[in-house]
């Protein structure tokens, strides 16, 4: 299916790995050209040498309003962004009573202060030519607050309410401002995860994960963890669908118990 993105330019931030990789991958192998930052020069070029020519590759750190108006000034040279994905995020487990005030500004500036930094600059561009789509990957935990990671969740429900507010401000236009929330996911950080977890139990990691999902996650109805390819495909159809405005959409597998 041709979602009409061919010769048009995409931002997808923290690009070079995991869910926000296989968007990349999906908007290049759709004809687009695609700029992702990272903090790491070396897998910032190993990203982009696997996603080819059309993937272009800043140096950009976004908790920084320096580091958002490089990657916007280098996006720029390319040409109007068509298509922003903010992606970046962080997730560790911790004890509630043990996350200090510091952490706390650690996940909002990593989890909501970058998608806010960049869509500052982006989304006023697309307003201004009328035509644009913004999507942030916030997160199941955003519905399904984790107690094992309440700033993780708290600040992912923070973004569906950035995405709604956004989205209103383009209300008459053909712009549009989506939320995507993904479930558990085989990435390379959550299957480390996983591993660790198994090496210090002294389990495999197919154990670990099956006792997550019938402990922590029994309502998932797909118990197991999703393909990030699967997402990257169902982000390009969000942005790229002018039905979708101020939606935020599952595809959770099933792990949040709501028929909405």
């Amino acid at each position: 299916m041709d979602m009409a993105v061919s010769g048009k330019l995409a931002i997808v931030t923290g690009g070079n790995a995991g869910i926000g990789f296989a968007i990349a991958n999906t908007f290049i192998e759709e004809g687009a050209d695609v700029v992702i930052n990272g903090r790491d020069a070396e897998k910032l070029d190993t990203a982009c040498r696997k996603l080819g020519p059309r993937a272009h590759g800043v140096v950009a750190d976004l908790t920084t309003p320096a580091g958002a108006a490089a990657l916007h000034d280098f996006a720029a040279q390319r040409g109007p962004t068509e298509f922003l994905v903010n992606n970046i995020g962080r997730f560790e487990p911790e004890d509630f009573f043990e996350i200090s005030d510091e952490r706390w500004h650690e996940y909002f500036e990593a989890n909501l202060m970058t998608g806010i930094r960049i869509s500052r600059l982006v989304l006023r561009e697309m307003l201004a030519r009328d035509s644009g789509s913004v999507a942030f990957i916030a997160s199941e935990a955003a519905l399904r607050s984790l107690p094992q990671m309440v700033h993780y969740s708290t600040t992912k429900t923070a973004l569906l309410g950035l995405s709604r507010s956004l989205a209103e401000n383009t209300r008459g236009t053909s712009v549009r401002v989506n939320a995507y929330l993904p479930g558990p996911t085989a990435t390379d950080s959550l299957l480390s995860s996983f591993a660790e977890q198994g090496r210090q139990r002294g389990m495999a990691t197919e154990d670990v994960l099956k006792e997550f999902f019938s402990t922590d996650m029994p309502d998932s109805l797909l118990q197991g963890l999703i393909d990030p390819r699967l997402h990257g495909r169902a982000v390009v159809q969000l942005m790229t669908n002018p039905a979708q405005n101020g939606t935020a959409q599952r595809s959770d597998g099933g792990a949040v118990r709501s028929i909405v």
